[in-house]
């Protein structure tokens, strides 16, 4: 036992920002930035994102580029090809295809991009790399909900110790009430991970700390335009409702690990794997580069969180 006074002991601890501390590898809440961050988020967006648990950016991909992405979703035999099913509580469906590894087609280009990957590095605080994305396609009138669920909720299954990992939603259609846009409960990353089971096809979060937490925390219905980017924490209570709208809801969401949040264990999902950023240039550069083959795409048998 350290006999040693209280305030003796405080100027032992190794400060975050000391340049002579020896490294802590290990140590979930460092921020360091690597040198080629090109910090495209502002201070105050990044508190915001600490306060609130998510981050809506309108206009983070013009026109051209949403163009682009929206031909090549419709357009990729592979990636419908991959698709499957989650049916929700009351047996709805919403399909979705999911791939680990980036690649050079363009949703692995707008995955790299530089606006997604240096805002993710600066929102949780360091190195990251792609753990997976998906496009969710939630089709008119049949499309399912998704229950209220955390992302680390599962990810924690996957031998990953801290949340230190979050999502970008990419709006490919409008996103309104009606066709099931994405909702959260604003600050509830806060709460920590929540107990999650099965309900329908799908992973959801314990319903009485839901109730409770809906009864104390700001719901808010991220209805948004075209080319909207929302970055969400890992933690961030999230779930959407059925299409019941004659419009589809086609989104794209690039989710990331931090790279000293490794995960002790083999998954479905990948352990960390150094990401290649690319400029947002390259997205037009590339244009409407449809999967090759070759592509990770995930088997849902093998998903067992």
């Amino acid at each position: 036992m350290n006999n040693l006074p209280i305030a003796a002991l405080a100027h032992r601890i190794v400060r975050l920002d000391d340049p002579t501390a020896p490294p802590r590898t290990g140590l979930p809440m460092r921020n360091d930035l690597p040198p080629d961050n090109t910090a495209p988020l502002r201070a105050d967006q990044v508190v915001q994102f600490e306060c609130d648990g998510y981050l809506v950016m309108e206009g983070l991909f013009d026109k051209e580029e949403l163009e682009l992405m929206l031909g090549a979703a419709k357009e990729d035999r592979l990636l419908h090809q991959h698709a499957f099913g989650r049916k929700d509580a009351e047996g709805r469906e919403s399909r979705l295809a999911l791939w680990n590894h980036p690649g050079d087609d363009l949703f692995g280009i707008v995955s790299r991009s530089r606006r997604i990957v240096d805002a993710m590095e600066q929102l949780l605080g360091g190195e990251v790399y792609h753990y997976h994305s998906k496009l969710m396609l939630k089709e008119p009138l049949v499309g399912g909900a998704w229950e209220w669920h955390q992302d680390y909720g599962y990810w924690y299954q996957n031998g990953c110790l801290f949340p230190l990992m979050a999502s970008c939603l990419i709006a490919l259609d409008p996103a309104t009430r009606a066709n099931g846009c994405l909702q959260v409960l604003k600050g509830s990353h806060h709460m920590g991970r929540v107990e999650h089971g099965r309900f329908g096809d799908q992973t959801g979060a314990d319903p009485e700390r839901v109730q409770a937490a809906r009864a104390r925390m700001q719901h808010i219905y991220c209805e948004a335009a075209p080319g909207t980017g929302v970055f969400f924490h890992g933690n961030l209570l999230h779930a959407s409702d059925a299409n019941t709208s004659p419009h589809p809801r086609w989104s794209l969401i690039c989710c990331y690990n931090a790279a000293r949040n490794d995960p002790y264990k083999d998954s479905h999902h990948p352990r960390y794997t150094p990401l290649s950023k690319v400029p947002d240039s390259e997205i037009k550069k590339n244009g409407a580069a449809l999967s090759r083959a070759d592509k990770a795409f995930l088997d849902p048998v093998t998903d067992k969180s």
